[in-house]
């Protein structure tokens, strides 16, 4: 039997060729390859402006400090996440509020964020990081109003959700990191996300101003656009010279930044990857109406993750009864699923701050019987027929 992993890259001779034509070029980092990956990732997510960087976390580190959160601000944010999510705002020094999810969706409760930003001073929060989980869109039209109201910035993470999107009030199809409600919007190439770098990550913004400090911030700080230099072209030139221009050489560190650049032959496999990149999300839905034909209605499935417009399924989530059983019996039978997530307010290290088992019970509940199923476009029909007979036979014997 094959193993089967709940998440596996594809990459193919195409892909192998873009990279082979960077590593016989003269760049292999901060080349022209960069700035068409950016572009290409614009046109495919439609925001004006994308910022291609090392990972994923480094995306939202570089966010929360384009958006300037500073020491002892508060910022609110889903416990059903990759850490990376709120480690961000530990970076600068901030705090991180949890609040809950909605059951249904998984996603973060916007009534309870509501409840909580009415209840407290106007300026206790500085900002919210919404998650679109599995692959589901969070609905930000709603959570934009919430926001200009009380003077808040959104930062969209989307690691889950290239080619996502939700539905507005005005009927229109709005994509995961558009730009059109959030501030900023991050995303991961990792394997296992719908576009390979190896490692890398993208933000996207509409805003020109965030853009140009993104730039800077990741890349030590440091500019050489000329119109951007604070010091003296006498003092560029090495303070006698009197040459009235700045010399080709010169290069200013304005503020304290991070070497966070992806490099050219992560940018030649993610622009190749966008080739497939809608095809891919067309797969990963083909693959989750047979899980969701398959499991529904049967007596063992608690919740699923179903069938929902917009959905971009990075992850298929299924709450099963008798979970741990299930899970190694499937490892057994070499199918690898994943469990997505432990809380985070129940980290050992988030619980140093006072959070406590049974401060967020629909995230906590969701965690006691959640599986991540297989799911990515290369899976093949007798593959997913083992996966569920496999399933099929463990509740039949227990």
């Amino acid at each position: 039997m094959n193993n089967i992993p709940y998440g596996k890259q594809n990459i193919t001779d195409e892909d192998i060729s873009e990279v082979v034509k960077v590593l016989k070029s003269d760049f292999m980092t901060q080349g022209p390859l960069i700035d068409k990956f950016e572009k290409k990732f614009s046109e495919y997510i439609g925001s004006k402006y994308s910022v291609a960087v090392s990972n994923g976390t480094a995306a939202l580190h570089l966010s929360v400090l384009a958006l300037n959160l500073k020491k002892d601000d508060k910022v609110i944010t889903s416990p059903l996440t990759f850490v990376a999510s709120a480690n961000c705002i530990k970076f600068c020094g901030a705090e991180v509020v949890f609040s809950d999810i909605d059951s249904e969706t998984f996603l973060l409760d916007f009534e309870k964020v509501k409840k909580l930003i009415e209840s407290s001073p106007k300026g206790t929060y500085k900002g919210i990081i919404p998650v679109d989980f599995a692959g589901r869109a969070v609905n930000l039209e709603k959570f934009k109003k919430l926001a200009i109201e009380n003077d808040l910035w959104i930062l969209e993470d989307s690691c889950h959700s290239p080619g996502g999107f939700f539905i507005d009030s005005n009927n229109v199809q709005q994509n995961c990191g558009n730009g059109n409600f959030a501030d900023l919007a991050i995303f991961s190439f990792h394997p296992v996300k719908h576009i390979a770098c190896g490692e890398g990550g993208m933000i996207t913004t509409n805003n020109f101003q965030l853009y140009s400090k993104l730039q800077m911030l990741r890349t030590h700080g440091i500019t050489k656009n000329k119109l951007d230099f604070k010091n003296s072209i006498q003092l560029a030139n090495g303070y006698d010279n009197e040459d009235e221009s700045f010399p080709s050489w010169y290069m200013e560190m304005q503020v304290l930044g991070y070497n966070y650049r992806l490099t050219d032959i992560q940018s030649a496999l993610g622009a190749s990857q966008l080739n497939r990149a809608k095809s891919g999300v067309e797969k990963r839905r083909e693959i989750a109406k047979k899980y969701f034909n398959f499991l529904n209605d049967k007596d063992y499935v608690i919740r699923q993750s179903g069938i929902i417009d917009g959905h971009a399924y990075h992850l298929y989530v299924v709450e099963f009864k008798d979970r741990l059983n299930l899970y190694n019996f499937l490892r057994q039978n070499k199918v690898y699923t994943q469990i997505h997530y432990f809380p985070c307010h129940l980290m050992p290290y988030y619980k140093q701050f006072g959070y406590n088992q049974g401060d967020f019970p629909q995230v906590e509940n969701y965690y006691k019987n959640c599986i991540s199923l297989p799911m990515f476009p290369e899976l093949s029909q007798n593959d997913l027929e083992r996966i569920l007979g496999l399933i099929e036979e463990f509740y039949k014997n227990n």
